[in-house]
C-alpha cells in the first residue's frame, strides 16, 4: 500500500512499506531545479546540491558527512535535475532512524561552509570539463540548447563555467531559503520500516523545515517553424548526434502512446532503428531512441555515434523510418511486443528500495499524482495502433525536426538538406 500524508506545514509523505526487503530509503526531493534559475546563476541547483555534503551544525566537514553512513554500510547521493534536486539515503532496515537523523541533518542544517565553497567550485568546474571532454554526454547537452536556446529549459544542469565561477555564498542561501521549503519538498520512505512510527520520526525530524512560497519556473518559449541544426565542430573519430522531434508534455492524452512509439524506433535491441542501423550495416556501437516527458516540455529524440563516413546514411536511415511510421503506422505485433517490454521494464525497475521511492517520489513532484504501476500497465495496454499513427503523424512534420551534430563537420548544408528528406 501507497499512502501520501501532507503535513500542516504542506511538506508531503510518501510512504511504500515493504516487508520482502532487508532494506529502507529514504529520498527528499524539491520540485527546484536549472529551470527555475537566471542566467546570471545557472549552475545554481547543482551547486547547492553539491555544498549540502560539505558540513552542518552537528557534522561540521564533508569526512564527517560521508563517515556516518559509511560506518554502517549505507548508499547515499544526490542528484539535480531540470525540475527537482534530490538527495538519499538506503540503510540496512534496522539503520532507519541513522539515515534519517543523517538526511534530515543535511536537509535542514547544511552551514553551505565558505572555506569548503572555493574548492568544490573547481570540483564543479572539474564535472563540466568531464561533460564537454566526452561527445557522448556533451551531445545530450547540445539537444535542449538545440530546442530551447537561451532561456532555462536550453541551458546546462551543471551550468556554464563562467556563471558557476560567479555564484557567491549568498546566492546559495537566498536560493535555498526561497526553494527549500516545506511546500515544496516531499519525502519518500520505501522498504522494510515500521510505517506508523516512521512517519512519526518524520514529522519529528523535519519538525523545523522552513516554510514559505517557493519561487515559480518561468515559461518555456517553444516558437519553431522549420528544421533545425546545431553543429559543434570538434576532431573525432565518429559523429554524435540527436535526432527527433518536439513532442508532448506528461500531462497529454497520447503520453504512453508516444512511449510506445520511441520504444519501437529505438528502445530496445529488437527495434527498427537497432537492427537497420547497428545490426544490419554495422556503422554504429550505440542508437536509441527516447522520450522525455516533464510538465511543461517533451520530445522524442534518437541518439547515436555513427562512423565518419556513414554520417548522410545514417541520418537518411532514422528520418526514412520517422517517415515510414508517420504514412504507414505499425503493426500488431510491433504493438503487442512494445506494450510488454514497458510492462516487463516497469516492474523489473521497481525490485528495490531505492527505485520504488524514486517512481512514486516523482510522479508526485512533476503531476502530483500518482499512479501505481497497475495504473500505468493498464494505460500502456490500451493504446491502439490507431494512436500510435495519429501521434507519428502530428509529431514527424518537417516543422519539428532538430538535429544537434557533434564532430568533425565541414558542410552544414548536407545536413540542412537531408533534414528535408522527410516531406
Amino acid at each position: 500500500m501507497v499512502k501520501k500524508i501532507t503535513f500542516k506545514n504542506g511538506l508531503r509523505v510518501i510512504s511504500i512499506p515493504d516487508k520482502g526487503t532487508q532494506a529502507v530509503t529514504l529520498l527528499v526531493l524539491v520540485a527546484t531545479g536549472s529551470k527555475y534559475e537566471e542566467k546570471r546563476i545557472n549552475g545554481i541547483s547543482h551547486f547547492l546540491e553539491h555544498m549540502y555534503f560539505k558540513g552542518t551544525k552537528k557534522r561540521k566537514t564533508p569526512k564527517e558527512i560521508a563517515e556516518f553512513l559509511d560506518k554502517i554500510g549505507g548508499s547515499y547521493n544526490a542528484f539535480t535535475a531540470e525540475e527537482y534536486t534530490g538527495y538519499y539515503a538506503k540503510v540496512e532496515s534496522s539503520q532507519f532512524e541513522k539515515a534519517l537523523d543523517w538526511i534530515s541533518d543535511i536537509f535542514l542544517n547544511s552551514t553551505l561552509p565558505e572555506k569548503e565553497l572555493e574548492k568544490e567550485r573547481g570540483v564543479i568546474i572539474e564535472e563540466i570539463n568531464m561533460y564537454y571532454d566526452n561527445p557522448m554526454s556533451y551531445i545530450q547537452i547540445l539537444w535542449p540548447r538545440l530546442l530551447y536556446g537561451d532561456q532555462p529549459a536550453g541551458w546546462p544542469i551543471a551550468g556554464e563555467k563562467e556563471t558557476v565561477n560567479k555564484i557567491k555564498r549568498e546566492d546559495l542561501f537566498n536560493y535555498m531559503r526561497s526553494q527549500y521549503v516545506a511546500q515544496n519538498t516531499v519525502i519518500c520512505v520505501a522498504g522494510n520500516f515500521g510505517e506508523k512510527i516512521g512517519i512519526k520520526k518524520i514529522r519529528k525530524y523535519f519538525s523545523k523545515i522552513r516554510t514559505g512560497k517557493p519561487k515559480p519556473k518561468p515559461k518555456v518559449i517553444e516558437n519553431q517553424k522549420k528544421p533545425n541544426l546545431l553543429v559543434s565542430y570538434r576532431k573525432t573519430d565518429q559523429f554524435h548526434l540527436c535526432l527527433g522531434v518536439r513532442a508532448f508534455n506528461i500531462f497529454h492524452p497520447q503520453k504512453y502512446a508516444l512511449e510506445i512509439l520511441g520504444t519501437i524506433l529505438g528502445g530496445m535491441m529488437s527495434s527498427r532503428l537497432f537492427i537497420e542501423i547497428r545490426e544490419k550495416l554495422g556503422i554504429a556501437y550505440y542508437i536509441s531512441t527516447s522520450i522525455e516527458t516533464n510538465p511543461d516540455t517533451g520530445f522524442l529524440v534518437t541518439s547515436a555515434g555513427i562512423q565518419r563516413d556513414s554520417i548522410e546514411k545514417g541520418i537518411s536511415i532514422i528520418l526514412r523510418e520517422y517517415k515510414k511510421v508517420r504514412e504507414k503506422g505499425i503493426s500488431k505485433g510491433e504493438l503487442k511486443k512494445a506494450k510488454e517490454y514497458l510492462k516487463g521494464k516497469l516492474a523489473l525497475s521497481l525490485e528495490t528500495s531505492d527505485t520504488k521511492a524514486s517512481f512514486y517520489g516523482v510522479q508526485e513532484v512533476l503531476k502530483k499524482e500518482i499512479l501505481t504501476p497497475k495504473e500505468i500497465k493498464e494505460k500502456i495496454e490500451r493504446v491502439t495502433l490507431r494512436e500510435i499513427k495519429k501521434v507519428a503523424r502530428e509529431i514527424f512534420q518537417p516543422k519539428n525536426l532538430n538535429l544537434a551534430l557533434l564532430g568533425d563537420v565541414r558542410e552544414k548544408e548536407k545536413f540542412q538538406k537531408l533534414l528535408r528528406c522527410i516531406c
